[in-house]
């Protein structure tokens, strides 16, 4: 099958490389006319997943080149998803999304986003534990494919699955990119934890008191309750809680030991997740206090002490509130 991959961060390489090694005939799409120029040269992604050896079969092209293919996927960030479909030309029968975020300023999921651009759409979003630079050398990982349309998602799954790298599908789609965007959020709260100390209870009831409030947001959406205890939900949000990969982690473990966002040389995709997480709260009535904190830690320069004090002393209520 003919495959462009349009982004070439380290999870876009990573699904490339992948593709080409399960025998599809995959373009890889860059931003830059000069890091395209790198990678044909070193046949490894330097700046994004250095180490990583490129297969022949895979081609390079960039954004002003997209080749027309069966299938678009997607690797692009959630925040420039909408400049990029605005930008560039493109022709496919369905489109693969990598990104996990909501959309700041309409405070869309990505299949929103896509739908606005794109008539017709055979569209799915891939999700779950999957660090790139585990994929990158053949770690055993299991993701699911999510779709509207069950056979899209089933030709998605025949695609992508490897014998390193099973997919499973879901057409919940709605909560399979809720649990995938908000769970970075958590994730820096569990990162302040480790610079904190690196408690080992007070992180599991970060991560389980996460998955509440991730899953009472969905559900108000619309999504499933059960799909929050697979691969999108649970899965993804452990992963990213505590593998050194995690640059949300990271990003909580540097609050956590008192520097400002300002000091930090990288990006957290959470900390604009937690923005559109608090105002979709906001239109939903739905109670978020985990995203609350990670604001006021990054946002509003208040004490990791001081939050702590603040979710441990909310009124008391049952585990399962508000989560039909």
């Amino acid at each position: 099958m003919k495959i462009s991959v349009i982004g070439a961060g380290a999870w876009a390489t990573a699904i490339s490389r992948l593709l080409a090694m399960n025998g599809h005939e995959v373009t890889l799409c860059t931003r830059k006319i000069s890091d395209m120029e790198m990678m044909r040269r070193y046949r490894q992604n330097k700046k994004h997943l250095p180490g990583v050896r490129l297969p022949e079969s895979l081609s390079l092209s960039h954004f002003g080149e997209i080749p027309n293919s069966d299938i678009a996927v997607f690797g692009i960030p959630a925040q420039h998803v909408r400049e990029v479909l605005r930008s560039v030309k493109f022709k496919s029968y369905g489109i693969v999304n990598l990104a996990k975020g909501v959309e700041i300023k309409s405070l869309k999921r990505m299949e929103e986003v896509f739908s606005e651009y794109v008539e017709k759409l055979n569209y799915a979003s891939l999700s779950g534990p999957s660090h790139a630079e585990e994929v990158a050398v053949d770690i055993l990982t299991s993701v699911v494919a999510a779709s509207r349309n069950r056979d899209f998602s089933k030709i998605v799954q025949k695609i992508f699955s490897s014998p390193n790298f099973r997919v499973y599908t879901n057409e919940d789609l709605t909560g399979v990119e809720i649990g995938g965007a908000l769970k970075n959020v958590v994730a820096i709260a569990a990162g302040v934890v480790d610079g904190l100390g690196g408690w080992d209870n007070s992180k599991a009831a970060i991560i389980t008191r996460g998955l509440a409030e991730i899953a009472r947001m969905g559900v108000k959406l619309g999504a499933k309750p059960t799909t929050f205890m697979g691969l999108s939900g649970l899965g993804d949000l452990v992963v990213t809680c505590t593998s050194k990969y995690s640059r949300n982690r990271k990003m909580g473990e540097l609050i956590g030991r008192g520097l400002n966002i300002e000091e930090k040389t990288f990006v957290a995709e959470g900390l604009h997740t937690v923005i559109a997480e608090l105002n979709l709260a906001k239109k939903l009535s739905a109670n978020v206090p985990i995203a609350k904190a990670v604001y006021s830690l990054a946002y509003e320069a208040t004490s990791p002490e001081h939050a702590i004090v603040e979710l441990m002393n909310r009124p008391l209520k049952e585990e399962w509130e508000n989560i039909e």
